[in-house]
């Protein structure tokens, strides 16, 4: 009933935003009539501001369409690689008709970025994508909005993520021979299950893991999310945040934690901080600031655009990393794709590079609860181990802005490419090993 009320009060309030950019729109042109008022250019603010605070924000668009390799425009064509449900496996195909810049990219190492799957969409590392695709040859998972995924589908669960990651990294192990992982906040914990089940059942595991501000052993230096996540039985959660998409969605029916939801819980985190930030974009619009007007609207069209998870998923996750912390306890069991249950056995990782990263200011994942992956993954041997804490860095300039791109991407670039076979042995494990000869007759030498 409440997802139902909230998208009637959106579609009365539709109308009146539109309408509030409008009059933005002619209060902002000196030509009309009201745009030559005293008062015109804080008119027009204060639409220009109602209007942002009452519209729809829709899933924002990565947008990538050129990189600078070492002085070479590259240009970057996005498509999806993999069309699964509930996620789409996106691929950044990077082009150049230069043969130098072309023969670098060829040699680059496959990195599989696991983005979150709570609340905002993928676009969400845009950054990281954009500075990773310089060096790297660049995938990711683009997580659906369950509002959207009919109940035809089925349900989505807390497994189905493991598997299908294992599915996307046997994907680039068979397009190049090998990857690299980087998992960055909620994925850590179900791509370290991925990876674990691999090793356990003896299959060929990612030549290394990069871990970002993930909740490994949430227990350590606990957050207020993660005391939201322990403090409330199963139930509550179950019978106050988990609605039925309304009708007129394709998901129609289906059992999600809704993304407004999710949206007011971000924005209650630090209320004084989004309503100074509002208040200077108002005074920034006044000022004829362009520069940090637009800032502002790109923050938050990324910001206020979220999704809806499967009330599957997220009920597992509670359950599984918060409550009873079975990654740690070693007490996970996950149900594989045939149907068999697989317990996650972190110590089986034995040839997997590892390397940790946290912000020391970090309050959505705490300080040490990304680098717990250590102690638990005692089979991967210690010169393969790093860990790093950004001083200074929040939870996002791990994976943004000026600290993810100066002070974390050099040393995630160095890592990855310190296990990142050279490019013959790369094509000797990717091409067929030839036939056997069966002739009597005695082979001629190679010229």
């Amino acid at each position: 009933m409440l997802y139902q009320l909230y998208e009637t009060q959106r579609s009365m309030m539709e109308p009146f935003s539109d309408l509030a950019n409008a009059a933005s729109k002619v209060f902002a042109n000196p030509l009309s009539m009201m745009g030559q008022s005293p008062f015109a250019q804080r008119m027009s603010a204060g639409f220009d501001l109602m209007h942002r605070l009452g519209r729809d924000y829709e899933k924002p668009e990565f947008g990538i369409r050129t990189v600078d390799v070492e002085g070479v425009a590259v240009a970057i064509h996005e498509r999806i690689e993999i069309d699964k449900p509930f996620c789409e496996l996106r691929r950044f195909k990077r082009f150049t008709d230069d043969p130098a810049t072309l023969d670098r990219l060829k040699g680059q190492p496959a990195v599989l970025v696991v983005a979150p799957l709570s609340g905002h969409h993928a676009t969400l590392l845009r950054d990281t994508v954009q500075t990773m695709l310089k060096d790297h040859k660049v995938y990711i998972t683009d997580w659906k909005n369950a509002r959207m995924v009919p109940m035809s589908e089925g349900q989505f669960h807390l497994d189905d993520y493991v598997n299908y990651v294992q599915e996307f990294v046997r994907h680039l192990q068979a397009t190049y021979g090998n990857c690299h992982v980087m998992s960055v906040c909620q994925p850590t914990v179900p791509v370290l299950a991925a990876v674990s089940l691999m090793a356990s059942r003896g299959e060929t595991t990612p030549l290394s893991m990069t871990m970002m501000g993930g909740p490994i052993d949430a227990r350590k230096s606990p957050t207020a999310v993660n005391n939201l996540a322990m403090n409330k039985s199963h139930s509550w959660f179950e019978n106050n945040v988990i609605y039925r998409v309304p009708t007129s969605f394709p998901g129609a029916g289906r059992r999600v934690y809704p993304g407004f939801l999710q949206h007011s819980g971000f924005v209650a985190m630090n209320p004084s901080n989004h309503a100074k930030s509002h208040y200077d974009y108002f005074q920034d619009l006044i000022k004829g600031d362009g520069a940090s007007t637009e800032a502002h609207r790109k923050f938050y069209d990324e910001y206020n655009a979220v999704l809806d998870m499967d009330a599957g998923y997220y009920l597992d996750t509670i359950r599984v990393v918060f409550q009873d912390f079975c990654l740690v306890h070693g007490t996970w069991d996950v149900r594989a794709v045939d149907g068999r249950i697989e317990r996650v056995r972190p110590e089986d990782i034995k040839t997997t590079a590892l390397f940790s990263v946290e912000g020391e200011l970090d309050d959505i994942s705490g300080s040490g609860q990304t680098e717990a992956v250590h102690g638990i993954c005692s089979g991967v041997p210690k010169p393969m181990q790093k860990h790093l804490e950004v001083k200074g860095a929040g939870h996002y300039g791990i994976f943004a802005g000026r600290r993810w791109r100066d002070v974390v991407y050099p040393q995630v670039k160095s890592f990855i490419l310190g296990y990142q076979p050279q490019k013959a042995e790369v094509e000797t494990a990717v091409r067929p090993a030839p036939a056997k000869r069966t002739t009597a007759k005695k082979a001629s030498p190679r010229k």
